[in-house]
């Protein structure tokens, strides 16, 4: 399976040396779960797109320090490449940035939250209702946890959403989308090492309490590796679908 990587940013260049940037990240993330995976990269801050979309089985977003309700022409370009996506039934996992556009590009709604910062672990509870689940989302525990950082949220999701994962800080933490856009809001490919050296550059811009308790809050396990699961076995059964529908069309 080919996945597109649609990276919306970069690691801070002091940071790479030690971390790497969204490539390596999501590389060595994939590597852990399933080496068979083919991940291609798509720099969409720079403009660069695939030139079809059956390129890929389905494409992901890497986060952002911008904002999706920012007027900048990339960001404008990419809520209409994500439009598009969605309209011609293309799968798409956005990873925080990428959540959130989800939301902006179909008639959602995305703000900075009035809680502030979410950073350092955060966990939500998986609650879908049985006649709600989907197929993929197999042996879901009650709670969630994922590394985090960001101030905006997805206020309201867009239409024909199912929320798979919420908590009281982010009420919309994991959401489908009909039945090909997953958003995610937690960063499944942050490493704690990565995320602890990132906050303590950043330190001056957070409340002195909520920076302690997020680095204090690395220290816990995460379920990155599960998430990534779900998130490829989300893909291989929208492939599946796709198949389906090909050789349906084809008897």
């Amino acid at each position: 399976m080919k996945l597109g990587v649609l990276l919306c940013d970069d690691v801070r260049p002091e940071l790479q040396p030690k971390h790497g940037n969204y490539p390596a990240m999501f590389t060595e993330l994939f590597a852990q779960v399933d080496p068979t995976i083919e991940l291609l990269f798509y720099r969409v801050i720079d403009g660069h797109y695939p030139q079809s979309l059956s390129e890929c089985d389905g494409y992901l977003t890497s986060g952002s320090r911008y904002s999706v309700y920012e007027q900048s022409r990339w960001i404008n370009v990419f809520q209409g490449f994500v439009h598009q996506l969605y309209f011609q039934h293309i799968p798409l996992v956005g990873i925080c940035f990428g959540h959130q556009m989800i939301a902006q590009a179909l008639a959602g709604e995305v703000m900075q939250s009035d809680k502030g910062w979410g950073i350092g672990a955060a966990s939500a509870t998986i609650d879908v209702p049985s006649n709600l689940q989907p197929p993929w989302l197999t042996e879901p525990p009650a709670d969630i946890s994922l590394l985090v950082s960001h101030q905006d949220q997805v206020i309201r999701p867009p239409q024909d959403t199912t929320i798979l994962a919420s908590s009281l800080f982010c009420p919309n933490s994991i959401m489908l989308v009909g039945e090909h856009f997953l958003g995610i809001q937690g960063h499944p490919e942050f490493t704690p090492e990565y995320l602890a050296d990132l906050l303590k550059l950043r330190k001056s811009i957070y409340p002195i309490e909520t920076y302690q308790n997020a680095l204090e809050s690395l220290e816990q396990p995460t379920d990155h590796l599960k998430v990534t699961q779900w998130i490829i076995q989300f893909f291989r059964y929208r492939q599946l679908l796709g198949d389906q529908y090909t050789f349906n069309k084809t008897e």
